[in-house]
Order: C-alpha cells, then structure tokens, then sequence
C-alpha cells in the first residue's frame, strides 16, 4: 500500500466532530464513540488506513456498505469518481446524507437497504468497502467486485474480526490477506454475525 498525500491532507482537514453529534467534543480521540442505534463511528485511524489500503483514484466507482455517520464515505467521495453508500438505518442515511449535501457532496448515491446484497444495479465496483463486521465474505459482493477491483472487509466472530483485503485480477482471481484484527458492530443482513 502507498501512502496517499492528498488523502492524508483532507483527513486532517475534515472535522471528524461534524460527524458525531453529541460527542462532538471528543472527534481528536483515537475510538471509537457511538452514533446511535447501536451503531459506532469507528477511530479515525482506522478510517484512514482502510481508505488508503482501497487505493482510490478519481476514476473508480465505489461501494460502500454501511453509511453510518456519513464520516467515511466523505473521505472515499474527496476522491473517488461515484460512492454508493448503503445503510440499513434510515434516519442514520438521512442524517449522513444532510451532513454530506452541507459540505458539498454531488457524486454519492444512498440506498437504504440491506449491504450483504450490495447493489447489483449499479455494479460492477472498482472498490468495494464493508465497515461493519461479517461473518463471511458476501458472495453478492465478491460479484459486483469489478476485475482488478479491490475489497476491503472486517470478518469474523462478535469481538474480534480480520480485517481482510481482497483483490480480483483481470482473470477474476481472488487473493485474500489479512490486514490486522478489528472490533467492528456486526454487518446487519444476509451474513450477520
């Protein structure tokens, strides 16, 4: 993985605050905090290496499961060509997408809808990024991986998951590495934990 200047840059720039209502006070701690409905906005760091390990350049079309807060698609929208971003909860999407459309955000599309089926329509994806944790690797979206496209997943049980990097080669080969272990709030759906 190569480390992304310009990412790093708006990860300093954007206000994590903006994003975490009443704990706002709080956006500089390196945690998690929740955002209601029993959902967290991860730590900040985490939120960084997993963009920068994606690799998104302004030509992808990405997809994210698991809108939450609004936080992380901000950082994959800076720099992508079109975020698709799921969400289960409807008031967390229509809160995400008020915070998004006030910083200026046109190129993201919101389904709201259950993230284990991805989004068959609109795919095939570049890059595909999971922030919430399963209990296995949807199949819906290792097939709406896009060939050379690369996925980004936290799998495994309640308390501890690996967080796994996935790349499909112009063969539709897949290599699978495990990045570190995570704590993430389970993936609602299909491939609940």
């Amino acid at each position: 993985m190569k480390t992304n200047e310009p990412l790093r840059l708006y990860y300093q720039e954007l206000d994590r605050g903006f994003f975490m209502g009443a704990n706002s006070a709080f956006a500089r701690y390196d945690r998690p905090f929740p955002i209601g409905y029993g959902q967290t906005i991860s730590q900040p760091s985490l939120v960084l290496f997993m963009t920068e390990s994606l690799d998104i350049t302004s030509n992808h079309k990405v997809l994210e499961v698991g809108t939450g807060s609004g936080y992380q698609t901000a950082l994959l929208a800076k720099f992508a060509k079109e975020v698709y971003t799921i969400e289960r909860i409807e008031p967390l999407l229509a809160l995400a997408k008020e915070r998004l459309l006030e910083l200026g955000f046109d190129n993201i599309h919101y389904i709201l809808g259950d993230g284990t089926y991805g989004d068959e329509d609109d795919g095939p994806f570049d890059r595909i990024i999971v922030t919430a944790a399963a209990n296995e690797i949807p199949g819906d979206l290792l097939d709406q991986l896009n060939v050379d496209g690369i996925m980004i997943i936290p799998v495994g049980e309640t308390y501890v998951q690996d967080l796994l990097l996935i790349k499909k080669d112009n063969q539709e080969n897949l290599t699978i590495d495990t990045l570190e272990q995570v704590r993430f709030v389970p993936l609602i759906g299909d491939c609940s934990i």
